[in-house]
């Protein structure tokens, strides 16, 4: 007799807790756009990257040159008197040289060459800012619109406004060093449809049958797997009609019917090592250039939005020895960033495919434990590529120490905003009715700025 947890993962195509955390692909909304009723935007974008520095990395030392850090080093004038999470110092110079890259001239440190020879493709945004000093509810900011940790993910938003390309797919990827089930401000989809939820997969390995865990189901083929999942959709169906809708059932029904869909393409779609050797050279061996290569993969099979974690844990959060820990830790992320923006260019995909980049906050310009830096929420660096951003573009501006943003100030829910303009969608008319009010990803906030558009 099969024991039940062997007959779901059959079911499921053998996909394990990956099936039935929300493996889901929306199988009613294949080639559209999903809930978005709304008028359309002129944005053409219809697929997202987000490259996510994990615990906020260091705008003074990557992408905004403050030369007055050098002329004023250990001072402490009124204008950095901000109030942070922890002690600080004097200001610290970068201990890192700032060059001019592209047509503009676009300054960026000699710690992202690849990143600074593609500047011509990079809209780079020095004046962002946000609401909260602390990692938590200040991640939660980037990927919810909140610091409710509990309220739909970006990705989820995305899903749930555009529909998905190919219902043999999620919608909404995350990849991360571990995987895991697909849960936390990352991925959850909050009070959206459970087939909105976004699906984690460890990019550390290369070989889908790792990455998924329990692919290929063991105990029976694809025939045998239909059969039996009509039968027990069948039911489901029956106890649904019965009993009355139900949000959780109907998200594993979903959840069931794309696991079984999806073991047939993830075998190829997930596979990294039928690129060409020059093309993984290009992008490197790590566990984030292995991220950003599926990545080009997953747009090019029609997943929406694809969310890329830098490493496991608070990696950018350098408290102490800064200089150091970027010295280690950006090569192999400039490598691979600079190389996804390349790749979706010659590709053809670039202009219908946002890359964003950035992290929670940024690293203040005043020194912490006397070679780190503390958070810094009031300014800091993010860029974005391709989808109708401009491209070679630097804008905003920090004070003269790279503390606070103070020219064209553009805040997380402003991004948030743009980033669905250039999708085609208003962001004021993407909502969602729960507990008797209209929800949506910028809450009451949120300005598009048009600036950062070519449309």
């Amino acid at each position: 007799m099969i024991s039940r947890r062997k007959m779901i993962q059959s079911l499921c195509g053998g996909l394990g807790t990956v099936g039935l955390s929300g493996l889901l692909a929306g199988e009613t909304r294949a080639g559209g756009l999903g809930h978005y009723t709304g008028p359309r935007t002129p944005g053409k974008a219809k697929r997202v990257i987000s490259l996510f520095m994990t615990g906020g990395p260091s705008q003074v030392d990557m992408f905004d040159p403050k030369p007055l850090l050098v002329k004023h080093q250990g001072e402490r004038p009124d204008s950095v008197n901000l109030r942070t999470e922890r002690q600080t110092g004097g200001l610290l110079p970068s201990a890192f040289q700032f060059k001019k890259y592209g047509n503009a001239g676009i300054e960026v440190s000699e710690l992202v060459p690849q990143l600074g020879a593609t500047i011509d493709e990079i809209c780079l945004i020095r004046s962002m800012y946000t609401f909260n000093p602390t990692h938590t509810p200040a991640r939660s900011l980037f990927h919810t619109g909140t610091v409710l940790a509990t309220r739909p993910s970006t990705g989820a938003w995305m899903s749930y406004g555009l529909g998905t390309e190919n219902e043999n797919l999620p919608a909404f990827v995350v990849l991360t060093p571990g995987g895991g089930g697909g849960g936390g401000s990352l991925s959850r989809s909050g009070f959206l449809p459970a087939e909105h939820q976004g699906i984690s997969f460890s990019d550390t390995e290369v070989e889908p049958e790792k990455m998924i865990p329990d692919l290929r189901n063991q105990w029976a083929d694809a025939k045998l797997q239909r059969s039996e999942l009509d039968a027990i959709q069948a039911l489901n169906r029956s106890f649904s009609e019965s009993f009355g809708a139900d949000d959780y059932l109907e998200g594993r029904i979903k959840s069931m019917e794309a696991a079984y869909r999806m073991q047939f393409e993830a075998l190829d779609v997930f596979d990294i090592r039928k690129e060409p050797d020059a093309v993984r050279a290009e992008y490197g061996t790590t566990p984030f250039a292995n991220g950003c290569l599926l990545s080009r993969r997953l747009v090019e099979h029609g997943v929406r939005y694809i969310h890329i974690n830098y490493g496991a844990g608070q990696v950018w959060d350098d408290h102490k020895d800064i200089s150091a820990n970027l010295k280690g830790r950006c090569p192999d992320m400039d490598q691979a960033a600079a190389a996804l923006i390349r790749d979706l260019k010659r590709r053809g995909l670039l202009d219908e495919t946002i890359v964003v980049w950035g992290g929670e906050f940024g690293r203040t310009p005043v020194s912490e434990s006397g070679s780190g830096r503390d958070h810094d929420p009031f300014g800091f660096t993010m860029w974005a590529a391709g989808g109708g951003f401009k491209r070679g573009l630097a804008y905003g501006a920090t004070d003269d120490f790279g503390f606070k943003a103070i020219e064209n100030r553009v805040s997380i829910h402003d991004l948030h905003a743009t980033m669905l303009y250039a999708l085609g969608i208003d962001h004021t008319r993407l909502t969602y009715r729960y507990a008797g009010r209209d929800f949506r990803l910028t809450d009451v906030y949120g300005e598009v700025v048009k600036d950062l558009l070519t449309i």
